[in-house]
């Protein structure tokens, strides 16, 4: 499943019902004490309630009411899945679903009492006419009395069965937006602890933790890879499980028959029950620490070494869920992950965050008050939190004037104002860095060429695609008082009235199309077959969904790599297979020279 929206009431500062929406990887902005670890904190309360756990003051301060509501939103629903009576259903066939193909889940926990209490519920669009209501609560026995009442055509064995043919029995349903408690017993076990199963795993790593290797932000996503490992082996746990228990059944009989010996009516109150121990006991058994080169406990290095080395289990968890679609979604939530970096290793985080958010079954939430960090990031996962003039919690995104605020909160590029000529603006982040290696093949073979990844006179900003038109006609990058060079895809030709704009101006800015299709037309083919042993025709469009086809047939995979998951890939061929010769080979013309000879010409 995939997380979708986030809805908070009277939690903390959100005292009215206040929405976030929630893309592959959403980056949260905004001021101090404004909300934004609240946000990630919930999103604990809601999957674990085990780093943050929900407490009585957790309600908000300016409420009487002391019930907080939180409510998570998931789409890319299980096909098949099991509620009660060991019989496949799905979510739509049992009127569990919000809107066509929404599961909502929400959360209530009553902090009027010292130790919160929790009720679940599922918002669902859901029959209410008498007769067919509360179907779910029934049990086989008082389904199959309906079905003999009716006298229905189904089998009286089957609770999906019986409850769809109950319900196909009425001329409507009167369907409407319900809340169905969850929480209490259906037959042996609840709708929840079966659904609960298919939810992602949520990873919270908070800024001010002090990143040793016992510490849940290191030790969650290898208690995720430690689950994965359970999973694998759960045939030979089994085995196991049943031959302790044949053992220990059999000394726990020899005991009860000794015990009758001695004391009959004794031994006729006392039965020997076996219990094997659960998923979360199993994980608790194993754990992992970490040393480093020499033999030095993790816990010794820096601050930021300690957070980087994050970084490789972050990655390390993508690639081993991207090789299944078996495994559960996991959701990694990195609270300010600027602390203790370096810009470089800011940089490096932010492109594993996106390698993350493009991996199949992952999903990456930010906080951040790094302007470099925000600068790297997809806009369209911007989202700005602020309070209005009433006090009220409003979180915005999508608008052409939120890129605006978020500019002046953070101040954008800030601190390199005084040195940066020229903004290389590009569409998106995976051009970014296809810019840079190009630029590095280029100078392989005229090294007089301006280096755009280490000349601190060139700043390079992804602006985001579809906002691209807002940063152009809004200006938003005037205040940094310098040119402004912008190279889109050829692709989508409503960029040249951008470009016609930058053109226009007046003050030495330029712009330009670039003369194939897109940024990957310019990767030679050898360069793709270097690195991964696919061949792609470079010279066609489509490169991205060409090598996402061919790439998921080379690996096996049941479905294609899209192009925007592509892509992050096709960066990784720019980067160790592309050369100056290659370069040269597919781009005779020197269009790509050209590109960086101007902007050299714009600095002074």
């Amino acid at each position: 499943m995939k997380l979708i929206k986030l809805i908070l009431e009277n939690y903390r500062c959100y005292r009215e019902a206040t929405s976030l929406d929630i893309d592959d990887i959403t980056t949260i902005i905004g001021k101090n004490d404004v909300g934004k670890s609240t946000i990630l904190e919930a999103l604990e309360v809601f999957f674990n309630n085990e780093v943050v756990k929900i407490a009585p003051d957790d309600a908000n301060v300016f409420s009487e009411d002391k019930q907080v509501s939180i409510v998570c939103d998931f789409t890319e629903l299980p096909d098949m899945l099991v509620l009660d009576s060991g019989a496949n259903t799905n979510l739509a066939d049992e009127y569990l679903e919000y809107e066509p193909g929404v599961l909502r889940i929400k959360k209530v926990f009553d902090c009027s009492k010292s130790k919160p209490s929790e009720e679940i519920f599922i918002v669902a669009n859901h029959p209410t006419v008498k007769g067919g209501e509360g179907l779910l609560k029934l049990k086989e026995k008082e389904l199959q009395s309906i079905v003999k009442d009716k006298d229905l055509d189904v089998k009286l064995k089957g609770n999906p069965a019986m409850r769809k043919a109950i319900w196909g029995s009425f001329d409507d349903l009167q369907l409407q937006i319900v809340e169905l408690s969850v929480t209490k017993q259906l037959e042996d076990k609840s709708i929840w602890s079966r659904l609960e199963s298919y939810l992602p795993m949520y990873a919270l790593f908070q800024s001010d933790r002090r990143s040793t290797d016992t510490d849940d932000e290191v030790q969650n996503p290898m208690r995720a890879a430690i689950e994965e490992a359970i999973e694998e082996v759960r045939s030979e746990i089994v085995a196991i499980e049943s031959k302790v228990r044949e053992k220990a059944t059999e000394i726990a009989k020899e005991t009860h028959a000794a015990l009758n010996t001695i004391d009959a009516d004794l031994a006729k109150a006392i039965i020997p029950d076996f219990k094997s121990p659960n998923n979360s006991k199993w994980n608790a058994l194993f754990s992992i620490t970490m040393k480093t080169d020499q033999g030095i406990s993790l816990n010794k290095r820096g601050s930021g070494v300690r957070r980087m080395i994050l970084v490789s289990f972050f990655k390390a968890q993508a690639e081993r869920k991207a090789k299944s679609t078996n495994h559960r979604d996991i959701i990694y939530a990195i609270e300010e992950p600027e602390t203790a970096q370096h810009p470089n290793n800011q940089r490096i985080l932010v492109d594993s965050f996106r390698d993350l958010s493009m991996s199949d079954n992952c999903q990456v939430l930010l906080t951040t008050h790094s302007p470099n960090l925000a600068q790297e990031l997809p806009l369209s996962s911007l989202r700005y939190i602020l309070k209005d003039e009433s006090g009220k919690m409003v979180i915005e995104s999508g608008t052409e004037e939120v890129f605006k605020k978020i500019t002046d909160t953070l101040g954008i590029f800030s601190s390199h104002s005084q040195s940066v000529q020229v903004v290389l603006c590009v569409e998106g982040p995976t051009d970014v860095e296809a810019m840079k290696f190009l630029n590095r093949c280029v100078r392989e073979n005229h090294p007089e060429i301006v280096d755009i990844a280490t000349d601190s006179r060139v700043a390079v900003l992804p602006l985001g695609g579809s906002s691209l038109k807002s940063w152009v006609e809004k200006r938003y990058l005037d205040n940094l008082q310098c040119k402004e060079c912008h190279i889109y895809d050829n692709d989508v030709q409503i960029y040249q009235a951008s470009i016609d704009k930058v053109n226009s101006r007046g003050d030495g800015s330029w712009g330009v199309l670039t003369k194939k299709y897109e940024i990957e037309n310019y990767l030679h083919s050898d360069a793709i077959r270097a690195v991964y042993g696919v061949t792609v025709d470079t010279s066609l469009p489509k490169v991205p969904e060409t090598f996402g086809k061919e790439f998921a047939i080379l690996n096996g995979y049941d479905a294609p790599m899209g192009a925007k998951k592509a892509k992050p890939y096709l960066t990784k061929a720019f980067e160790q297979g592309m050369t100056g010769a290659l370069l040269s080979a597919i781009d005779p013309e020197e269009e790509v020279k050209g590109w960086f000879e101007r902007i050299g010409a714009m600095l002074h």
